[in-house]
């Protein structure tokens, strides 16, 4: 498990897969996520089934805050696609526990998640795509130390209007000199 200050990273399970189901069919989560269609508890099974085939540094992990003495689940995190010759990954994140938004739970886990990615997976560029219409999103993500790479206009299409997709990265160089 990985810690900070205020959460915990730990390996997904599939009795998390529920929980996932709930957050990931409500609109509001999904609205600045690359999903258009509602999703069923039998692909989430499906998807978890693919994913604990994959690369034990591309397992999704669960962001946890301290409840009591206890920890609650809030959403979750993951590299993908990691390129191991050019040490890159793209990294997801996403709070699906509306009631916690805007409490620093994001930035704090991508600060964690960057620790893990420069520190015990050695990348050297941690980058991520984020929607153009998320200000939240791209705020928690240049509070994580996220540089502005460029943006894909109209790459994505919601409730009838396209909008671009916005590329931020972090390099290892630019992390060891920052106070993250």
């Amino acid at each position: 498990m990985l810690y900070s200050n205020r959460l915990r990273l730990r390996a997904a399970e599939r009795e998390d897969l529920p929980r996932f189901v709930t957050w990931l069919n409500d609109p509001d989560v999904y609205a600045h996520l690359a999903m258009a269609y509602p999703l069923s508890q039998a692909s989430e099974e499906k998807w978890f089934q693919h994913m604990q085939e994959g690369h034990p540094a591309e397992q999704v992990l669960v962001i946890e805050i301290r409840e009591g003495e206890g920890w609650k689940a809030i959403g979750n995190c993951s590299f993908m696609d990691i390129h191991w010759v050019n040490r890159s990954a793209e990294v997801g994140i996403f709070i699906g526990e509306k009631t916690l938004w805007n409490h620093g739970y994001g930035r704090d886990a991508m600060r964690l998640m960057l620790r893990y990615g420069f520190n015990d997976i050695n990348l050297n560029r941690i980058f991520l795509r984020v929607h153009a219409n998320n200000p939240r999103g791209i705020k928690a993500y240049e509070n994580a130390g996220f540089q502005h790479e460029g943006a894909m206009r109209q790459a994505v299409y919601r409730n009838g209007s396209y909008f671009d997709m916005l590329l931020m990265s972090v390099l290892r160089s630019e992390w060891q000199d920052s106070d993250f």
